[in-house]
């Protein structure tokens, strides 16, 4: 098994629901990024979600745009991610590592010559926002050569059936249930029937779940478990390092996770 499969077989013996963690890399620098991902495992993190800042990030929301905008002016790119996943995996040999990116970054890159790459890193999976079922397989392909898998996302309007589709190939990874309409974004409230439609996507999928988007409070992860394996932050967390990108944004972000645990 894999590091997502061994840390889903833990959770489900242990009854303990995963938190995963979503950081723009490369804000407010790469050292900070690096600190806060430290941070954010030793508070609780059970999965760091590396996003590689793109020039056209249609999902994202102002927060992580603003983020983006500022790393991607510093000069990051996806070389200088995957070095810092490097640098981290010799830390913490057993946490998952997914690489948030967009198709067109990893493409640029040569689909081929980026995942030897990952795969030397010590990535997991990848999450690629703009990549569709229909337009999955070159890339999971590529990705299944070097011994990694891919992260499907779900939509709140995804019909069942479609759910059940997507769950095919990638039976050895998680599927990321968006929770909400748009853009991410931290949420006050979120929708009232997200708890039986979280239900329905593990009964058609038969693969772990976590929800992501809008995902702000322990209250909020608290109601995604009940239905769910786990929850997704992204987010609240990157509004921190706006707030306050230095070394207390780094202390701020452990503070926070733990209070999710």
């Amino acid at each position: 098994m894999n590091r997502i499969q061994n840390l889903f077989a833990a959770s489900r013996r242990s009854g303990r629901k995963i938190f995963a963690a979503y950081l723009t890399m490369g804000f407010p620098d790469m050292e900070i990024s690096r600190r806060a991902v430290e941070a954010l495992i030793e508070n609780g993190a059970d999965i760091i979600e590396f996003g590689v800042p793109f020039s056209d990030p249609m999902a994202d929301g102002p927060v992580i745009r603003e983020a983006g905008r500022k790393s991607l002016e510093r000069g990051t790119t996806l070389e200088s991610v995957l070095a810092t996943i490097a640098q981290l995996r010799g830390k913490y040999p057993q946490t998952p590592f997914v690489l948030f990116s967009y198709y067109n970054v990893l493409f640029s890159r040569g689909l081929e010559k980026f995942a030897s790459e990952a795969e030397a890193a010590g990535v997991d999976a990848v999450l690629a926002v703009d990549v569709v079922l229909e337009d999955r397989a070159e890339l999971l392909s590529v990705l299944r050569a070097h011994g990694m898998t891919l992260v499907p996302l779900v939509a709140p309007t995804t019909p069942l059936e479609r759910v059940a589709e997507i769950a095919k190939g990638v039976e050895d990874s998680f599927l990321y249930a968006i929770t909400v309409k748009g853009v991410t974004g931290a949420r006050t409230e979120l929708p009232p029937e997200l708890e039986q439609r979280l239900g329905e996507i593990k009964s058609v999928s038969g693969m772990p779940v976590l929800a992501g988007f809008g995902v702000s409070t322990p209250r909020q992860a608290e109601m995604i478990g009940h239905a769910a394996d786990g929850f997704i932050v992204g987010s609240a967390i990157v509004r921190i390092l706006l707030d306050h990108p230095d070394e207390s944004g780094v202390e701020e972000l452990g503070r926070f996770a733990a209070s999710f645990r």
